[in-house]
C-alpha cells in the first residue's frame, strides 16, 4: 500500500480517536498518536462520577491512549498544555461567567488548544507531520470554485460536532482530517467490536469540559457574590447565591416558590441581579452576534442578507432565519419562529443545509 504521508492524531484514549487511528492506518497513512495533558492540580477538582476533559482523570487518559497506540503499533507522545489551557480556556470561562454570560469552553478549546497549541507543540518538539486528525464527527471538503475549505456536518446527525468547530480558520482546515465524518456512531461501535476492542465500548466518554458536579469549583469564594432574584418589573423575589451558579433558561436550583415555575431570563452582572419569568418570556425572535468567523465562505458585504439556519447551542436544532450583515463584524439574525433561551456568550452557528458558513458570539445587545 502506498504511504499517503504522516498524520498526527489527537489520541484521547476513547473509542472515536482509536478507530480514527485504525482507519487512517488502513487508508495508507503513517499515524503518530499524541495526547494533551491539561490538568496540573492548581485548581483542585473533587472526585466525581461526572466525566469531563479537565480533571484528575488526565493521567488515566494518557495511559489509555498509550495502550491504544501500543495496540496499533504507532508512536505515542504526550504534551503538557496546562498553562495554555488555563490562560485560553479557564480564564475565558471564568471572565465570561462573571460578566453574566454563558461561555462555550469547547469551542474555545478547539480554536486555541486542540487545533492551535497542540499542533505547535508537536512541531516545536521536532515531530514531522503532514496533517492533524481528530475523532470529531464532521466533514471537510475543498471547493474548487470558491478555493476555500468547507466545513460540513457529520453524517451522523445525532453525533455531529461541527458546532464545536465553528471557530476554526481556513489555515487550520487545510491541515485537518476527520476520519469519522462519514460514519455513524453505531458503525464505529460495530467496527470496534469486530476488531475485538470491546474494552473501548464500555469506557465512559467525556460529556463536559470539567470532571466535576458543578462549575463552581473553578471559582473562588469571592466570586460567588449574593444578590437578588427579581421579576421583569424589578420586584425582589428572593436572594440568590451568586450569578456564577445560573444561566439563561435555567429552571432547577432557583428555589423560588409562588405556584409557577420560574426561569432565568437575564443576568445583570453589575447589579448582581437575576431576572426571572415564565417560560414563554424566554422566547425571542432575533439576536445580534458579533466577532463573526466566516469559515466556509468569504465574509459577505455589509447590508447583505442570507437565508440560513442558525444553531444557538449544541443541543439546539438549527432554526430557519434571515441573516443581515451589519458593520464591525456583527450580524442580525431574525428567526422565522421565536426561539427559547437565546443566551449571551453562547455561539450562534450559521448553516445552509449541512454547510457551516460561520459563527458568532451572541451579545447582550437588543436587536
Amino acid at each position: 500500500m502506498t504511504n499517503k504521508g504522516t498524520v498526527l492524531l489527537g489520541l484521547s484514549g476513547g473509542i472515536d480517536s482509536a478507530i480514527s487511528a485504525y482507519l487512517l492506518k488502513e487508508d495508507g497513512w503513517n499515524v503518530i498518536g499524541a495526547t494533551m495533558s491539561i490538568y496540573d492540580g492548581s485548581i483542585p477538582i473533587q472526585n466525581s462520577a461526572h466525566s469531563g476533559c479537565f480533571g484528575p482523570n488526565d493521567a488515566a487518559n494518557i495511559e489509555a491512549a498509550a495502550r491504544i497506540a501500543s495496540r496499533l503499533g504507532i508512536k505515542h507522545y504526550s504534551f503538557n498544555l496546562a498553562n495554555q489551557y488555563r490562560q485560553e480556556v479557564l480564564n475565558y470561562f471564568r471572565s465570561e461567567y462573571l460578566a453574566g454570560h454563558t461561555p462555550n469552553p469547547c469551542i474555545r478549546c478547539n480554536q486555541k488548544i486542540k487545533f492551535g497549541f497542540f499542533m505547535k507543540q508537536a512541531q516545536a518538539e521536532g515531530i514531522q507531520f503532514d496533517y492533524f486528525a481528530t475523532g470529531h464527527y464532521a466533514n471537510i471538503e475543498y471547493d474548487n470554485q470558491t478555493r476555500r475549505y468547507s466545513l460540513y456536518r457529520g453524517t451522523d446527525s445525532v453525533k455531529d460536532q461541527s458546532y464545536f468547530l465553528s471557530y476554526l480558520t481556513q489555515e487550520q482546515l487545510s491541515k485537518i482530517l476527520f476520519p469519522l465524518g462519514k460514519f455513524t456512531k453505531i458503525e464505529i461501535k460495530k467496527l470496534a467490536s469486530s476488531l475485538g476492542w470491546d474494552d473501548l465500548l464500555i469506557r465512559s466518554e467525556s460529556q463536559d469540559f470539567i470532571a466535576a458536579d458543578s462549575y463552581s469549583e473553578l471559582f473562588s469564594k469571592e466570586d460567588s457574590i449574593p444578590g437578588n432574584f427579581v421579576d421583569i418589573n424589578g420586584r425582589i423575589l428572593g436572594p440568590h447565591k451568586g450569578i456564577i451558579h445560573y444561566t439563561i433558561g435555567q429552571r432547577r436550583g432557583i428555589g423560588i416558590g409562588g405556584g409557577i415555575p420560574f426561569y432565568v431570563l437575564k443576568i445583570d452582572a453589575p447589579k448582581h441581579e437575576i431576572i426571572l419569568g415564565r417560560k414563554e418570556d424566554l422566547a425571542r425572535i432575533s439576536l445580534i452576534a458579533d466577532r463573526i468567523n466566516w469559515i466556509s465562505i468569504a465574509p459577505p458585504p455589509a447590508m447583505a442578507s442570507l437565508h440560513v439556519e442558525v444553531q444557538i447551542r449544541q443541543r439546539h436544532k438549527a432554526a430557519p432565519a434571515v441573516l443581515h450583515v451589519l458593520e464591525d463584524h456583527r450580524v442580525k439574525i431574525i428567526f422565522d419562529e421565536p426561539q427559547i433561551a437565546i443566551t449571551p456568550g453562547q455561539f450562534a452557528a450559521i448553516y445552509q443545509k449541512n454547510l457551516l458558513l460561520g459563527a458568532g458570539v451572541i451579545t447582550n445587545e437588543t436587536p
